[in-house]
């Protein structure tokens, strides 16, 4: 197979408190010298066997510097000898391209949607996931839209544990592990009941909230009850477009989440829309149901509560919601830090099992099939 060049080693300049490479692709960097020899994955620095750091970083000189520096292997590497060592050391260009602090992922690989771009290849059978190709389709659909359905499920408990374990693990909650719920008036959760559910992201109480949600229908005999699907990223995508100060607002204001019941008070708070160091939104934490009282000057309250009308509001309109009512056997699973998910009222019977996983068991999943 071909090797992509573009990432590869064209030119290297040595300076005085680092080095800048110039890439293949014209993109271009200065990686800092104690960084580069921070970051040496030579045999006396680097612990093949854990992938961990053998380097004690703190007896580095911060005045470290390059004695002699080459490209090798047609740009595959650079070779550095360091002033503290007289060995040569290899730095991948692979492993520059994706440390330059304007490096990003392939955008094109999320797909940004309404409803109307959600057609039926979301749905996948079951029996195809226990094979390589089929586990990564599913991967690739839940990185690029944030949520699946797969058909043909056994409607038992065993559907959704082999799916958890396939991508991680289990993760246990106030609900415990892997958990079945129908109607019940007992529990103090509105998912217990089954009035409308307005589109929502879980635990917006917990400092964690899960990344991944499991749905199995097991049984319907039912009207209505149909499970809502809406992307985060369009609806903050859009009140960006709209309104530049309520998208400010949005990712600003820490919103406090609150579960009250069955014996436990959570709370934990982040902003509605959350950024990175490079504003890119890492989460979408929204949950009207869960949201604890706090204070704000009155313009911020002003601005605050025109900034989650429009929210909700988007949220809740037709253009933007993706319904489909689950049949016994079919699996629902979506991506809690991205879509937000909802249900029909509905009158009968309706028994689901699920369970969630955690957003860093997906996120390695995804890295191991090469898609982040």
């Amino acid at each position: 197979m071909t090797k992509n060049r573009s990432n590869y080693v064209y030119k290297i300049e040595v300076l005085k408190e680092g080095l800048k490479v110039i890439f293949s692709n014209k993109s271009e960097d200065t990686f800092p010298n104690i960084w580069l020899r921070d970051h040496a994955k030579d045999e006396s620095n680097w612990d093949e066997r854990s992938n961990q750091r053998k380097t004690f970083t703190a007896k580095l000189s911060p005045n470290i510097k390059i004695k002699n520096a080459n490209i090798s292997n047609k740009g595959e590497y650079i070779d550095i000898i360091w002033s503290d060592a007289s060995n040569n050391i290899k730095y991948s260009s692979e492993f520059l391209y994706k440390n330059s602090v304007n490096y990003s992922y392939d955008k094109n690989q999320i797909k940004i949607w309404e409803k109307k771009e959600i057609k039926d290849n979301i749905f996948l059978n079951y029996k195809n996931l226990t094979n390589e190709k089929g586990f990564k389709d599913l991967l690739t659909k839940l990185h690029s839209f944030g949520f699946a359905v797969i058909t043909d499920c056994k409607k038992d408990m065993s559907s959704v544990e082999f799916l958890a374990k396939k991508i991680g693990y289990v993760r246990n909650s106030i609900f415990g592990g892997l958990w079945s719920f129908e109607s019940n008036a007992d529990m103090a959760d509105s998912a217990y009941t089954n009035e409308e559910l307005r589109p929502h992201t879980d635990s917006t109480y917990s400092n964690d909230a899960p990344g991944l949600q499991l749905l199995l229908c097991c049984e319907y005999d039912a009207k209505g009850g149909d499970s809502i699907m809406v992307d985060g990223l369009k609806i903050a995508e859009i009140i960006k477009e709209k309104n530049n100060d309520l998208y400010d607002a949005l990712t600003s204001i820490e919103v406090p989440g609150n579960y009250t019941g069955d014996g436990v008070i959570l709370e934990a708070k982040r902003p509605i829309i959350k950024l990175d160091n490079k504003n890119k939104i890492t989460q979408i934490s929204f949950n009207n149901y869960d949201r604890a009282p706090f204070r704000l000057n009155p313009e911020l309250t002003k601005i605050f509560y025109e900034a989650i009308s429009l929210f909700d509001n988007l949220a809740n309109s037709e253009p933007y919601q993706w319904r489909h009512i689950l049949k016994p056997g079919e699996l629902l699973i979506f991506n809690n830090w991205r879509v937000l998910h909802g249900r029909g009222s509905f009158n009968g019977k309706r028994k689901m099992k699920g369970c969630y996983i955690n957003k860093e068991d997906f996120d390695s999943a995804c890295k191991i099939n090469g898609l982040i």
